[in-house]
């Protein structure tokens, strides 16, 4: 026994950073961010926390699916970027949306939807669940240095979440970790421990831009292509490829590489930029209310990140 999708939700903050804005802020333009990474504008929050965000996210899938709170038995949510440490922020979604269940976090980064999908169908796979709350919930503005045009001209905010009910359409997938911190890393605060000295940096998003392009279009290549293969598929018989919103060049390149047409792959990045592991459910709650999918139709998502870290799988809407 798998999952099927019941129902998508998403939320963006209401305020817009477009690229002319950041061209006052740092040395960029809106033509070089255009061209390099694909982005417009992107969503940033204000008065908005991430959890408040997947709270938004989670009631909009629920009255999608058309499932009530306390239907819900698991609430699993992906974030590097919570307010607090504890309580998590499924611990605030289920108390917010009034479900009584077991709820936590997982941190994977920009694949983190993907791990909680995962994570969510062992608890299917063993008859342990009915019914999942799948959120990823980003607020990464807080975790960018705006003097850093590398960086700061790359990510947004946001949430996507999904619920998930018994069925058999997680037909395939499959997650990967290649342990290090030399091309994409967050340091945390060190504390405050008489007894512990370290360096301190500031918790801000470190990136090798050369090297994250690198690992990015070969896992999403090879892991599409791995899932093609093991399921006797061709890319005429998906219907769409959902990827991690973290670069058109990404995306256009990987699609030549697959040779697959590029108008398959789903994008949204010119309005919301890269928000972490949130860009896959949102894109999946547009592509949901936007018609784009009907049942039967079969698509992948994938994903990449810190970590570093890459997920792929295969279903059936």
């Amino acid at each position: 026994m798998s999952f099927r999708i019941l129902g998508t939700g998403s939320y963006v903050p209401k305020r817009v950073l477009a690229n002319e804005e950041l061209e006052k802020m740092v040395e960029t333009s809106d033509e070089w961010i255009s061209k390099r990474v694909g982005i417009k504008e992107r969503r940033i929050c204000t008065d908005e926390n991430t959890s408040f965000m997947g709270i938004e996210a989670a009631k909009a899938a629920l009255e999608n699916s058309k499932t009530a709170p306390e239907d819900i038995d698991i609430i699993i949510c992906a974030t590097i970027s919570g307010e607090d440490v504890c309580p998590t922020v499924a611990a605030k979604i289920q108390q917010a949306i009034g479900a009584n269940c077991p709820a936590f976090d997982i941190n994977s980064a920009c694949s983190g939807f993907l791990f909680a999908l995962e994570t969510a169908y062992g608890f299917f796979a063993g008859g342990k669940v009915k019914n999942a709350l799948v959120v990823a919930a980003e607020r990464l503005s807080k975790l960018v240095d705006y003097t850093d045009r590398n960086t700061c001209v790359i990510f947004g905010d946001g949430a996507g979440a999904a619920v998930l009910g018994q069925g058999d359409s997680y037909i395939d997938s499959f997650i990967k970790t290649v342990g290090g911190d030399d091309v994409i890393k967050i340091p945390s605060h060190p504390g405050n421990s008489p007894f512990y000295t370290v360096e301190e940096k500031p918790p801000y998003i470190y990136m090798n831009g050369q090297e994250t392009f690198k690992f990015a279009v070969e896992n999403m290549c090879g892991g599409v292509s791995e899932i093609l293969r093991r399921n006797n598929l061709t890319g005429d018989d998906i219907k769409y490829i959902v990827p991690h919103q973290a670069n058109a060049r990404i995306i256009h390149f990987a699609a030549k590489r697959l040779e697959m047409a590029s108008d398959k792959f789903f994008m949204n990045i010119d309005k919301y930029g890269n928000t972490g592991g949130a860009s896959v459910p949102i894109s999946l709650d547009e592509m949901n209310r936007g018609g784009l999918l009907c049942r039967g139709d079969k698509i992948i998502m994938t994903a990449f990140g810190g970590g570093l870290s890459s997920g792929v799988c295969l279903m059936e809407w």
